[in-house]
């Protein structure tokens, strides 16, 4: 897949500068919230239990996309902080629900800050309509891949 000249047109594509800044954004955001003892899919996973709350490890594990076994690390570091709790469902002893704690939704809270800030030095070079475009292409983007628009 070479141009006139003979060279890729690999930059160009959608979905190779889509991972790039993808990857660029998620650097950035790592770092931002290292201090918090956090990494992005802690934050994932605590925005995944403020949204639906009293999951099972493994309903998580499949909204997610991830391996069982990585909701299982990740909640015990998040338990270490105090981010959330593993309650026993009354109803079926045998299953153990992750729950948000005040602690964990405050963290969440800092970790938003952390992105929003990111968000405005990622799209400072952007005017109002052109930012409006591209959360609309990227709402539309998700919803295809079976993502939440937001």
């Amino acid at each position: 897949m070479n141009d006139v000249n003979g060279s890729t047109r690999i930059p160009g594509t959608v979905s190779y500068r889509l991972g790039v800044l993808g990857a660029i954004a998620e650097n950035r955001f790592a770092t931002a919230i290292a201090a918090l003892d956090l990494k992005p899919k802690h934050v994932g996973l605590l925005a995944a239990l403020e949204s639906a709350a009293g999951l099972s490890q493994q309903e998580l594990a499949t909204r997610l996309g991830v391996v069982p076994s990585l909701v299982v690390a990740l909640a015990d570091h998040l338990e270490r902080l105090g981010a959330l709790r593993r309650e026993r469902d009354p109803s079926d002893r045998r299953r153990q629900t992750l729950v948000l704690t005040d602690d964990g939704r405050a963290l969440l809270a800092r970790c938003e800050q952390e992105a929003a800030t990111l968000d405005r030095t990622l799209t400072a070079g952007l005017t109002p309509a052109q930012l409006s475009a591209l959360d609309e292409a990227l709402s539309l983007l998700a919803t295809a891949a079976g993502l939440p628009p937001r």
